[in-house]
């Protein structure tokens, strides 16, 4: 299976289209993959397995979300004030 994420991975290009988000304004999909990266990360950190996988949100929120945005939400995730649910 991580051979299988591996190689999508690779072929990536830009986000696909995700059918809960079937509208031109994407703010909403760019806010739901930033959060799906972190808490996959959470989850896999702490149970020690392979966080490759969680990649796959990362370049999705990369290519969706304005840096700024990113920047924004990494530092109140440090100072412990982000608004979402990880």
């Amino acid at each position: 299976m991580a051979e299988e994420i591996k190689e999508k991975l690779s072929r990536y290009r830009t986000a696909p289209f995700d059918s809960r988000f079937p509208n031109q304004n994407q703010t909403k999909n760019c806010w739901q993959n930033y959060l799906d990266f972190h808490r996959c990360e959470r989850a896999l950190g702490a149970k020690g397995s392979d966080v490759s996988p969680c990649q796959w949100y990362r370049r999705v929120y990369r290519s969706l979300c304005p840096i700024e945005w990113v920047t924004t939400w990494d530092e109140y995730r440090e100072e412990g004030t982000f608004p979402g649910k990880i």
